[in-house]
């Protein structure tokens, strides 16, 4: 007997562009091939077009598109994938035109997404994103969705195909919504929950690839998968950590944000990055080596900034501080910089350190009129605090106390406004 091991080749890409001077496009273009490279495809060509704006039918200009197509036939291309979102149209007369099949910037990093969920609720999340990009996209699959039921008692004009399938997908976005929402109740009792029990949170985010992973693994031996590509890290991880000042905290790793992140993973993955803005800290990772780097931070606090998170405390994490080529003038640009290796551990203590400085302070020192009548009150703060003074008065004992913020919250009614 012989045995024949099956291989696939990997699907020969060619990346499209319309320049429209709107942000720069060569750099998008090869954030684009790493998106393709970590999908599996073998990118082999680029074609770009500068425009106002794309062709609202073919997206391309008549004469780059014949040349798209000419290319695709003489190199053997299996895929065409658009740096820019298109239309349903535009989808469907690319592939008429250059007879392969053709996917944009949005699909591919659903694909990704796809691949790389792990947990239920990373799949759920992946699969209504799917469905909400491909509902309008219905239309563009050809007039085999045009055909009416049959069958006895659906005899007459019917339904077609296509309204079946757009129900069909319509009613499965409403059960994801409706499971999606009971997950998300869910995790904010969990939050509500660490909120009572004063579990302090801290999120790590940054821009895909930048190192989040393998910092959580370095600062906590957690284990999470850290590969050298786009979005190796899907489902967000919890772990617990002491820092320097003895206080612990959880580290909560989220989804690496990019450029123009499509709409349908924002809105569906909304639950999950709210991780960030319910934080009491956060700290954005940023690859210093990478000559955009400034341009990634840019984009990572634009989305914080979406999310809700202005006034957050935040500590820039300038990861990859090792290798020769380190941007060191983020760090005199930003004054709550660290530069750390999260892969020899350099850094890192005095990361810890930035973290502790950031969070609010667990002790507060306050005045307290304590009335006469609650003596045990009086008895808790000096024991768990540090009394600076006391002094006896008609309406109750004045304590000037550094306290701990919980009892400051339980007996925030005896607190004197300053």
């Amino acid at each position: 007997m012989e045995l024949y091991e099956n291989r696939t080749d990997p699907e020969r890409a060619v990346l499209v562009a319309v320049d429209t001077g709107e942000y720069d496009c060569d750099s998008s273009l090869a954030e684009l091939e790493e998106l393709a490279d970590t999908a599996g495809a073998q990118v082999v060509g680029y074609l770009t077009q500068r425009r106002e704006k794309p062709d609202n039918a073919t997206f391309l200009g008549s004469g780059r598109l014949a040349e798209l197509a000419e290319y695709c036939e003489n190199n053997e291309i299996d895929l065409v994938i658009t740096d820019n979102e298109l239309s349903p149209t535009q989808q469907r007369n690319v592939e008429k035109a250059v007879n392969v099949k053709v996917i944009d910037r949005t699909a591919l990093i659903l694909d990704i997404f796809a691949d790389r969920a792990v947990s239920n609720e990373g799949k759920l999340q992946v699969e209504l994103a799917q469905l909400k990009y491909s509902l309008p996209r219905l239309t563009g699959q050809g007039t085999k969705l045009s055909r009416l039921g049959g069958g006895i008692g659906t005899r007459g004009p019917g339904e077609t195909k296509l309204e079946t399938d757009k129900r069909h997908i319509r009613r499965r976005i409403t059960a994801l919504e409706h499971q999606l929402d009971e997950l998300e109740k869910r995790r904010n009792y969990t939050r509500a929950r660490r909120e009572k029990d004063r579990v302090e949170t801290v999120a790590i985010v940054g821009y895909t690839n930048a190192g989040k992973s393998t910092l959580l693994n370095t600062l906590t031996e957690a284990g999470v998968l850290a590969q050298d590509k786009l979005f190796a890290t899907l489902d967000p991880t919890s772990r617990s950590i002491t820092l320097p000042d003895g206080r612990q905290v959880l580290l909560v790793d989220t989804v690496g944000f990019i450029r123009r992140l499509p709409h349908e993973l924002v809105e569906a993955f909304k639950s999950t990055l709210e991780e960030a803005a319910s934080a009491k800290a956060i700290v954005i990772v940023c690859d210093c080596s990478d000559p955009e780097c400034e341009e990634q931070l840019e984009v990572t606090e634009k989305l914080l900034d979406e999310l809700g998170c202005t006034g957050t405390p935040v500590v820039i994490a300038l990861n990859k501080c090792d290798r020769p080529d380190c941007n060191t003038g983020l760090m005199l640009r930003n004054k709550n910089a660290v530069k750390i290796s999260a892969l020899t551990s350099e850094g890192v203590d005095d990361l810890l350190a930035a973290v502790s400085k950031a969070l609010p302070p667990t002790r507060m020192r306050v005045k307290m009129l304590i009335p006469y009548s609650d003596g045990s009150a009086a008895a808790r703060l000096r024991e768990d605090g540090a009394v600076h003074s006391e002094t006896y008065g008609e309406n109750g004992i004045t304590l000037d106390i550094t306290v701990k913020a919980e009892l400051i919250d339980r007996y925030s009614s005896y607190v004197i406004p300053t």
